[in-house]
């Protein structure tokens, strides 16, 4: 049975993946409006209300919607974020009712990211 805890990542770890995993899969879930403000660099835009549909694709259409390859359900770098941490933890728990065991959420969202320094 999968953890109901949906886990976490922190500033620094998130920033660390994003400096040597080639596999990491970040996934902005905020609105467009909010993304053309700023974002992370190599993240990709799967608003929180097209999670579940997305997550339920065929890797193909996934794909070709996103650009970026549909992780595996046992995908060991999969994180959301928004912009305070609550959409995010929500389209985490979503990914995870979808067999995502590993799924987490970037709690400080680009709000920290931002005022940290994040590029």
């Amino acid at each position: 049975m999968a953890s109901s805890v949906t886990k976490e990542i922190s500033f620094e770890d998130l920033k660390a993946l994003l400096a040597k995993s080639k596999n990491l899969l970040l996934v902005d879930v905020r609105t467009k409006e909010e993304v053309d403000k700023g974002k992370i660099q190599g993240s990709v835009h799967i608003p929180l209300d097209t999670v579940d549909a997305a997550f339920a694709m065929a890797p193909e259409q996934f794909k070709s919607k996103y650009g970026v390859t549909k992780p595996q359900l046992d995908a060991p770098e999969l994180v959301f974020h928004c912009q305070l941490g609550r959409r995010g933890d929500m389209a985490t728990t979503k990914a995870r009712q979808h067999g995502y065991v590993n799924a987490r959420n970037y709690a400080g969202g680009y709000k920290e990211w931002s005022e940290k320094g994040g590029k």
